[in-house]
C-alpha cells in the first residue's frame, strides 16, 4: 500500500486510487485530510514520473473523502499542486475507504504528447 500504481496505454496514463499509506503500512497524517491529500498527491507525482509524465500532464483528478465537511482541506492540497494546471476535478464523499484511518483517496488521469516515452 506504500506505492501508487500507474498504467500507461499509448499516451494515456491512469493512476490508481492513492492513499496516505507509507512504505511501512502506516497512515501519514492521521485525522488530517490535508496531510493525507498532500502525501497521496506526492505518491501520484512519483507514479506519473515513472510512467513518463508529470503533474502538468494531468487532465482529471477524482478525490474520495470520508467527511465532505472537510473538503476545503483536501481542496487546498489539490490546489497547491494543480493551481496552474487546473485539471477537471471531482470530489465526492464515500461511506468509508479500505481502512478506517484513511480519510482521502485520489485518482489521476494524464495524457502525454504523442511519441513521448
Amino acid at each position: 500500500m506504500g506505492y501508487s500504481r500507474a498504467v500507461r496505454v499509448g499516451n494515456l496514463i491512469e493512476v490508481a486510487g492513492t492513499t496516505a499509506v507509507d512504505e511501512r503500512g502506516e497512515v501519514v497524517g492521521p485525522d488530517d485530510p490535508y496531510l493525507q491529500a498532500k502525501y497521496a498527491l506526492g505518491k501520484i507525482g512519483r507514479a506519473l514520473v515513472e510512467a513518463g509524465a508529470g503533474f502538468e500532464n494531468v487532465i482529471r483528478t477524482r478525490m474520495f473523502v470520508t467527511d465532505i465537511a472537510r473538503w476545503e482541506e483536501v481542496g487546498r492540497a489539490h490546489g497547491e499542486v494543480f493551481h496552474e494546471i487546473r485539471p477537471a476535478a471531482t470530489l465526492v464523499q464515500v461511506a468509508s475507504l479500505v481502512r478506517s484511518d484513511l480519510l482521502v483517496e485520489i485518482e489521476a488521469t494524464a495524457v502525454v504528447p504523442e511519441g513521448t516515452l
